[in-house]
């Protein structure tokens, strides 16, 4: 099948007595990886919130805030689920934060990377019942001097080759405070994330170089520039607010680069990095403002934007669609918006534009761009049915189009045949099958 649900262990539902038909709940879907082998782990969060819960011992009127990873065959049947986030009621207290920012990779040995910004990283074993190891770096407005932090990254993507892309978060950066997303870093080949096992990062692109108000305590010995760590002057430069102003010409605009902000980095190969870079956003709107998905090599050279996108009739603003995707086997590149589907190749060039205007792409708009799969997929989200979307990509990005076609006509099909099978209550889909496990 190439429809998955996002289920939810019926387990959890029943000791919030929690009824789907009731008002108060919300449920989301973050992001979904695939392995090599086909299967899928995807991200989710189910909270409640309800004015008269406050103080409450019944789990049945609690409010919550859950995080869910649920491991699926190559079918989709859900086969183990961990639930973190916050204690269930009568457990221990929950390892892992819940983050509605976090996103999943699949490391070479098979464990599973969450992390989360400003730096949290933790790692799971592959069935989902054990954290392996965790660095955190909680939110903070300023760094907290008895707060036991040992950040790694924010975000992970992993090449071909093992290499980890990281996004990682700075304090004093500019005006900001507390730690913002800042650097773009990676790793050697071949590296081993693990119990014991920090590997050395090393930054090839900074966002933002303004950086006077650093302190000693803001090193992360962990990612260098050089010889030492990336601290203060000691980055990569120009930084990319500085080198996306001069290329397009807005050095000084409102409209312009400066307090700009990136989202998670993509691999477009062992060496070649897409950064996508969003100029600050304002109360009176957005569409029309700056952007750019950076082309940067791993020695740090901007090699140049993903082309052929209009400032505001392709605007990612509407909405807030800041995610772009990679195939790193394949070189190419995959961003979806309320305008429409885009597909690059390596070199950047625009291969694929298929406008959600046209009536067999108009449901395109309810979906959520996650990730590509090894097998050169693309897993999407529908926003309010939760249900993973797979959409095999062909060679030829000429036929994208008919095969996203394709695949949202089957979208029908195949959910009347899982509706049957979870009898969903405004699309929450309840699962008894998967091993629930509680982190």
């Amino acid at each position: 099948m190439t429809l998955l649900p996002a289920t939810v262990p019926a387990s959890l539902l029943s000791v919030h007595r929690l009824d789907p038909a009731s008002a108060g709940w919300g449920f989301r879907v973050d992001h979904a990886v695939a392995t090599a082998a086909g299967e899928t782990y995807v991200l989710s969060g189910l909270r409640r919130c309800r004015a008269h819960a406050d103080g409450s011992a019944d789990p049945a009127e609690q409010d919550f805030g859950y995080q869910l990873i649920t491991r699926c065959t190559t079918d989709g049947t859900p086969t183990a689920c961990a639930v973190f986030g916050q204690a269930v009621p009568g457990g221990a207290p929950s390892v892992l934060p819940e983050s509605s920012e976090a996103t999943l990779a699949v490391l070479p040995d098979g464990a599973i990377a969450v992390s989360s910004p400003p730096g949290s990283t933790h790692l799971l074993s592959p069935d989902l019942d054990e954290v392996l190891v965790s660095w955190p770096m909680p939110w903070s407005l300023t760094r907290q001097e008895d707060c036991r932090e040992d950040p790694f990254a924010a975000s992970i993507a992993v090449t071909p080759a093992g290499r980890l892309l990281c996004m990682v978060s700075e304090y004093g950066i500019s005006n900001w405070a507390g730690a913002r997303p800042n650097i773009v870093a990676v790793s050697g080949p071949g590296t081993t994330l693990g119990t014991g096992h920090k590997p050395v990062l090393h930054a090839v692109a900074t966002l933002d170089a303004r950086t006077d108000r650093q302190g000693d305590a803001d090193r992360h010995t962990h990612v260098r520039y050089g010889d030492a760590p990336v601290w203060r002057g000691n980055r990569p430069s120009p930084s990319l607010t500085q080198a996306l102003s001069e290329l397009t010409g807005t050095s000084g605009s409102l409209h312009g680069y400066l307090d700009s902000s990136m989202s998670r980095p993509a691999a477009l190969g062992d060496d070649l990095f897409v950064v996508p870079v969003f100029g600050a956003m304002y109360r009176s709107g957005n569409r029309g403002q700056e952007f750019s998905f950076a082309l940067v090599d791993d020695g740090g050279v901007l090699r140049g934007r993903l082309g052929g996108l209009h400032r505001y009739e392709d605007s990612p603003f509407t909405g807030l669609n800041f995610t772009v995707v990679a195939d790193p086997y394949r070189g190419r590149a995959f961003h979806l918006n309320r305008y429409g589907l885009y597909a690059w190749t390596a070199d950047g060039v625009l291969r694929a534009r298929i406008p959600t205007a046209d009536k067999p792409f108009k449901p395109l708009v309810h979906f959520k761009l996650l990730e590509c799969s090894p097998a050169g997929e693309l897993l999407l989200a529908h926003r309010k049915q939760h249900l993973v979307l797979r959409v095999p990509v062909p060679q030829d990005l000429d036929g994208l189009a008919p095969a996203v076609e394709a695949a949202l006509k089957s979208y029908g099909r195949e959910r009347t045949a899982l509706k049957k099978r979870y009898a969903p209550v405004n699309w929450l889909w309840p699962d008894s099958s998967a091993v629930v496990g509680h982190l």
